[in-house]
């Protein structure tokens, strides 16, 4: 998490100084050279772009699994947090809470213009908050376990229904220790 922290810190002074040339008057961007700093962001950038990547691909791979209330098997059938449980388990090696809210309680709170493909958009759906979950994907469209009789789809967070119960967004931060990496398999 400290690199990660160091990382974001140097991305803005970066990136005045990928504009300009390091010179003189500028000391952090002489040190920003001479330490490859620039090239190791880059490959931190690349890293978490390619996890939220491949998060979304095996998440897309799962469309039409049918919804199962309590379920937790992508073969079997999921609930809505089950699916992104099971989602995040397989992908990362991550495990989530079981339940939306407590899913809701172990992220990092953003605000929906922060939202990034990975990330958990939560709605109330039963008249409580983080009722349902599921993970953004990009454009703002989620992939998500609906309801009873449906099946694991894509939909738009535009569409009326979940512009009226959208209740706020998350980001997973396995660095900050709040949720427990599976024992390895």
């Amino acid at each position: 998490m400290r690199s990660l922290i160091i990382a974001i810190a140097l991305a803005s002074v970066c990136g005045l100084a990928a504009a300009e040339p390091a010179s003189q008057a500028d000391p952090v961007g002489e040190l920003v050279a001479s330490k490859g700093l620039m090239s190791r962001l880059e490959g931190v950038r690349q890293n978490m772009s390619s996890v939220a990547s491949e998060l979304v691909v095996n998440a897309m791979g799962f469309l039409g699994v049918r919804y199962k209330y309590g379920g937790n098997d992508l073969e079997d059938g999921v609930d809505c947090s089950g699916f992104v449980r099971a989602i995040y388990e397989q992908t990362l090696g991550m495990v989530l809470p079981r339940r939306a809210a407590e899913q809701a309680r172990a992220t990092q709170t953003i605000s929906q213009d922060e939202l990034k493909p990975g990330d958990l958009v939560f709605f109330n759906t039963m008249r409580s908050a983080f009722s349902h979950v599921g993970i953004y994907i990009g454009d703002n469209k989620f992939i998500h376990a609906p309801r009873s009789g449906a099946q694991v789809r894509v939909e738009d967070m535009r569409q009326s229904y979940w512009v009226k119960r959208f209740n706020g967004a998350r980001r997973v931060d396995a660095g900050a220790g709040s949720i427990p990496l599976a024992m390895p398999r």
